[in-house]
């Protein structure tokens, strides 16, 4: 691991030598990784983009990209586009990444199943913001909003987030 890594431990997540409260999905730790199972997939993971509500704060990182009304992410194994970023009106299952609540209102997105999908494998694992400390989440990485900013402010290319 380098210092650069976000690592995932049993208790919090680690970045720069700071340790983060977190939650993680509901179906804990797992090797192997389902659609629908609520698990964090074990693994080294790239983080390949940033999302955030152009309307609710200012631009995180110089790379983070503004979420649009109708931006979603797909995750019905039926549909082509399967784990991915789409546009409603979208005729597939999927979930809409312009939410109500502020849990979306920034999001880190990584590699997990990405861009070639593994139907069933498991769509997006984000890091975004949580609902509250040990409400888990459907398999994400949630952090408190302070710091997810201040965590995404300091992503750089070459950091990855590491679950052992």
């Amino acid at each position: 691991m380098k210092p650069t890594d976000l690592v995932l431990t049993p208790t919090h997540l680690r970045f720069l030598n700071r340790r983060f409260p977190r939650t993680i999905g509901h179906g804990g730790v797992v090797k192997r990784k389902k659609e629908g199972d609520g698990a964090t997939p074990i693994g080294t993971h790239r983080l390949v983009g940033m999302l955030y509500r152009s309307d609710r704060m200012t631009r995180p990182a110089d790379w983070a990209l503004p979420i649009k009304p109708f931006d979603l992410w797909s995750d019905d194994i039926r549909d082509p586009d399967y784990n991915m970023m789409v546009r409603a009106p979208h005729p597939y299952r999927h979930e809409r990444l312009r939410r109500a609540d502020p849990m979306y209102d920034l999001v880190i997105l990584t590699d997990w199943n990405w861009p070639y999908a593994v139907k069933g494998r498991g769509s997006a694992i984000f890091i975004h913001q949580w609902r509250g400390p040990g409400r888990p989440t459907a398999g994400c990485i949630g952090l408190r909003r302070d710091h997810l900013r201040w965590i995404a402010a300091r992503i750089r290319h070459e950091t990855r987030l590491v679950i052992a």
